[in-house]
């Protein structure tokens, strides 16, 4: 699989821009502010229907306009898929592929297998539980729609939950009856999620310690744990348990919502204890391991976004990475760089085909 063609209109900083790209490797050169990760977001939205970098939608309209639309050409097992992704002031996102519009974007998500790795990921070390959360149900979900299904459904009856929280204490009032059928569905989605996640993340730390184990040299013990209240007790006795502090809140303190990931080097919090460039290994290590694991379980190789990951790594981690990018199992590259010369010199290591475009 891979992108034939993008073009854009009115998309963040481009008024109209389109770009016929190599099966193999493309590279985005120029200065900042010129708009190379803006084209690599734009090739995310057409496979996830959203900015990576800015999910209020009519935020990457360009200033002034009313609307954007993104077109993409893809040659995918043999056939031509055309997805166009557009947006208008007031109105609701399309998506469309070979000029039908999904009913749900949930339908789309996976169709187009993609990764993406930038200096934005650092907010899974430095931000807060749903940042990694996300990262675990985005991975999952690209090849699993139960999954997608049942995360949705889950935070509906989750919202339904805390409004009912909400309104028993404006109304003074309490009905055990309502809040148990919603204990019921919670525990029932809950537990399907926390047991997919687990499943998921004892096939995933291997491949990402083998990851890291190459790109630091085997130099340094990194540890990626899943953390759960659900580990110890079912929902539906969390539940119960935390029944009167949910009341004096009004919202659901317990549950899949709020699992978490560790991420620890030498038995230390990375956050704390990892150097730049050992927090930067670590996150690309992630990032690698997840493009493993969807290619196994779509059997096709995801496009591989790198948005400006050569700064604050050291040389030898650069030609791990691309060593790494150079075997066979990867399929199609995009590469950001303020350094025309570096990527070139990068690129021309791999022995693939290549288009270099200088922004």
């Amino acid at each position: 699989m891979f992108l034939k063609t993008l073009s854009l209109i009115n998309y963040k900083n481009f008024e109209s821009a389109s770009f016929e790209f190599d099966e193999k490797i493309n590279c985005f050169v120029g200065n900042n502010g010129i708009g190379k990760t803006n084209v690599l977001d734009a090739i995310y939205h057409l496979s996830f229907g959203k900015s990576y970098f800015n999910p209020i939608s009519s935020q990457n309209i360009k200033h002034g306009e009313d609307f954007f639309v993104i077109e993409g050409e893809y040659q995918k097992d043999g056939r031509t898929e055309k997805v166009i992704c557009s947006l208008k002031r007031g109105q609701k996102k399309v998506i469309k592929r070979n000029g039908k519009a999904y009913d749900k974007f949930s339908e789309h998500i996976g169709f187009l297998p993609l990764v993406i790795i930038s200096p934005a990921d650092r907010d899974l070390i430095i931000e807060g539980s749903e940042t990694r959360r996300k990262f675990v149900d985005g991975v999952i979900s690209q090849s699993n729609k139960q999954y997608l299904t049942t995360l949705i459904n889950y935070n509906k009856v989750l919202s339904q939950r805390n409004a009912l929280l909400k309104y028993f204490s404006l109304n003074h009032t309490f009905d055990p009856d309502t809040l148990s059928v919603y204990n019921d569905q919670l525990d029932e989605y809950g537990t399907e999620i926390f047991n997919t996640r687990k499943e998921f993340l004892n096939a995933f730390i291997p491949i990402f310690k083998e990851r890291y184990q190459t790109i630091s040299d085997g130099n340094e013990n990194v540890s990626l744990s899943y953390k759960s209240q659900l580990h110890d007790q079912s929902l539906k006795a969390l539940l119960t348990e935390h029944l009167g502090k949910d009341r004096a809140l009004q919202y659901t303190s317990v549950g899949a919502h709020k699992d978490d990931l560790s991420f620890e080097i030498e038995g230390h919090p990375i956050k704390k204890f990892g150097s730049q460039g050992q927090q930067k290994s670590f996150l690309i290590a992630l990032k690698l391991a997840q493009f493993d694991f969807i290619k196994e379980q779509a059997k096709v190789s995801p496009i591989l976004l790198l948005d400006d990951i050569f700064d604050k790594l050291d040389e030898q981690r650069v030609t791990h990475i691309i060593g790494l990018v150079n075997d066979e199992n990867f399929g199609q590259l995009f590469i950001t760089d303020t350094h025309p010369e570096r990527t070139e010199n990068i690129v021309k290591d791999i022995h693939q085909s290549y288009q270099l475009f200088a922004l």
